[in-house]
């Protein structure tokens, strides 16, 4: 089966893209998510404007990922948490709680755009990848500190 792709989709192409697809793929997943359209030759005769347009798109979302690429130099995030014998956490810091931690300093960043690949279980000082955007990524200082429980 022939699809056009109306976003990005990881591992099979970018937005404008003609791919072919297993048929369950197609009509169980991309279509009901409206991730992409079928290629009837109609439909290919719109690829053409969607290029054009998610062209301009992407490079706008670009320009505004590299500015807030700038703002993330020199930002750290902090997170206390309660920890056991050799700084092990008592559960962990997740890409949620990175992104509640920047949300609360003033930026809105989706928690999928955080790559963290597994949770953090330790005291220190992390460097995360955050992917704003196809061709920028920016990396953050997470710092996780030892809570101190009153006896």
């Amino acid at each position: 089966m022939e699809v056009i792709l109306k976003e990005d989709v990881s591992k099979l192409g970018s937005r404008g893209d003609v791919v072919k697809v297993a048929e369950g793929y197609g009509r169980n997943y991309l279509l009901p998510r409206k991730l992409a359209i079928e290629a009837t030759v109609g439909n290919k005769a719109v690829i053409e404007q969607m290029k054009a347009a998610a062209l301009r798109r992407s490079a706008k979302e670009k320009v505004q990922a590299e500015e807030l690429a700038k703002q993330f130099e020199g930002l750290a995030i902090a997170f206390r948490r309660r920890a056991g014998e050799h700084d092990q956490l008592f559960g962990s810091v997740t890409s949620g709680d990175i992104a509640d931690g920047l949300e609360k300093k003033g930026f809105n960043v989706d928690r999928r755009k955080i790559q963290l690949h597994e949770p953090l279980k330790t005291l220190g000082e992390f460097t995360v990848p955050v992917k704003l955007h196809k061709d920028v990524t920016t990396h953050l200082k997470v710092v996780i500190e030892k809570e101190v429980v009153p006896e």
